[in-house]
């Protein structure tokens, strides 16, 4: 069974307020074995696909099992086509993108149907440069070669409004590299972009290996982090990257973004709730290689945005707040 996506003020309504608890008739398919779903992840070596993994493990190993095949990808954009195209049940995806897909914003070329079940973690963008190269603010990277996420990611999405809120449009334009985190690395090491501009978890596994090899410059982003919440709402935050990851000696300040776990409305209420059972019970091990010291609270992820609840996380949060 589904039923109509309940959106996350209704549900905090009822839950928090203490307001009625909602009816959740018994479905056809909460008998039986699990189906199995596709959840699309990203590209091998970045956080969705560590993610995605460790939860296809984990529910292997954690009652009542349900089953998850993770599929290799070029993530958020690509996932969320995957999604609306029915080639996938699960995806995961940052907030910015998956609010364009839900409204049919460019990229997207018509409204996406797509649900939250939970937002997992928080992206820090990275905006790193050579600490002995020509980058040294935001406004040097005008003309210069910088690397700005893979075709169909969403770090392709937020470099591009990034780059236009800091005026790098026009004449001030940089010379954008469509490279996956892999490939920026390379060439941030070998001097064929100046600066890369990547969103993760911190630290970042591929990032830290490469401050070991070489001095790098991370800039801050606290004006642009203001510009872009002030243009396109709270799917973007101020937050700070701690001293010691990359060699930082203080921290520094730069932009959230918010990663959900999405599903297709077509999911089975049953597989959506025990889904969540796994991401609950199983927060530190999924969360262990994404993101240093996250936690995963039900009231933090619910914060979905315009991005409506699937029902069958509903049911969860309900049974999670009483």
């Amino acid at each position: 069974m589904t039923g109509r996506p309940i959106s996350r003020r209704g549900l905090l309504r009822s839950a928090l307020l203490g307001g009625p608890a909602l009816a959740l008739p018994g479905c056809a398919g909460d008998e039986g074995p699990h189906r199995r779903l596709t959840l699309a992840t990203g590209a091998p070596g970045g956080p969705y696909h560590a993610f995605g993994n460790a939860l296809a493990t984990e529910a292997v190993r954690t009652p009542p099992h349900p089953r998850i095949t993770p599929v290799s990808t070029a993530a958020s954009v690509d996932n969320l086509r995957r999604l609306a195209a029915g080639s996938a049940d699960l995806a995961l995806a940052m907030a910015d993108a998956a609010e364009q897909a839900l409204h049919g914003a460019a990229p997207f070329t018509a409204p996406a149907r797509v649900t939250a079940l939970a937002r997992v973690y928080v992206n820090y963008t990275h905006l790193l440069a050579r600490a002995d190269g020509p980058v040294r603010s935001v406004a040097d990277l005008a003309g210069r070669p910088v690397s700005t996420g893979a075709t169909g990611s969403g770090a392709q999405v937020l470099a591009g409004r990034l780059l236009r809120v800091a005026g790098l449009t026009g004449g001030r334009a940089v010379r954008e590299q469509r490279l996956g985190l892999a490939e920026s690395v390379t060439a941030l090491r070998r001097g064929t972009v100046d600066a890369v501009i990547w969103a993760g978890g911190v630290p970042t596994p591929a990032l830290s290996a490469l401050a070991r090899q070489l001095p790098l410059r991370v800039l801050p982003l606290e004006a642009e982090a203001e510009a872009l919440r002030a243009e396109y709402g709270p799917v973007y935050s101020a937050v700070t990257l701690p001293a010691g990851v990359y060699g930082l000696t203080a921290p520094v300040t730069t932009i959230g973004v918010g990663n959900y776990l999405l599903a297709r409305p077509q999911v089975p209420d049953r597989d959506a709730r025990d889904i969540l059972r796994v991401v609950f019970d199983r927060w530190r091990v999924l969360l262990r290689e994404v993101t240093a010291g996250a936690r995963l609270e039900p009231r933090f992820a619910v914060a979905t945005g315009d991005l409506p609840l699937h029902p069958g996380a509903v049911a969860y949060y309900r049974s999670v707040y009483g």
